[in-house]
């Protein structure tokens, strides 16, 4: 796959890497974990992983991350959980990436926490 995403856009510098231990030496405004990242993580590695993500946003980044919402998985209040002590805060949630409003009941989630301003 990464063989083909530098063919197709050689100007992107692509990376294999852990996301709970990748250090790509800089933060972004925004971090976008789509594709049910968080329930495909080596089951126990999910907090370090959004701790690792939160290490690597500005000072009021945001982490957006969609997954899926099924039994015996990453529930939203673990999510946020995780998020709380890597010094995120919830800013908003969806239902879909195309917006449309939270269903607490709901099969899926978007959620985009933000660091804090004074937070580095």
């Amino acid at each position: 796959m990464l063989d083909t995403a530098r063919r197709k856009a050689p100007g992107v510098d692509w990376r294999l890497a852990d996301l709970a231990s990748v250090d790509l030496g800089r933060t972004f405004d925004a971090i976008v974990m789509a594709g049910n990242v968080m329930i495909f993580l080596q089951p126990g590695t999910e907090s370090a992983v959004v701790a690792n993500m939160a290490r690597h946003l500005a000072p009021e980044g945001v982490l957006i991350a969609g997954f899926q919402l099924m039994p015996g998985r990453l529930t939203l209040d673990e999510y946020d959980e995780m998020a709380e002590a890597a010094g995120l805060t919830l800013a908003e949630r969806w239902a879909t990436w195309h917006r449309e409003a939270w269903d607490a009941g709901g099969e899926y989630a978007v959620s985009a926490h933000r660091r804090a301003a004074g937070r580095a």
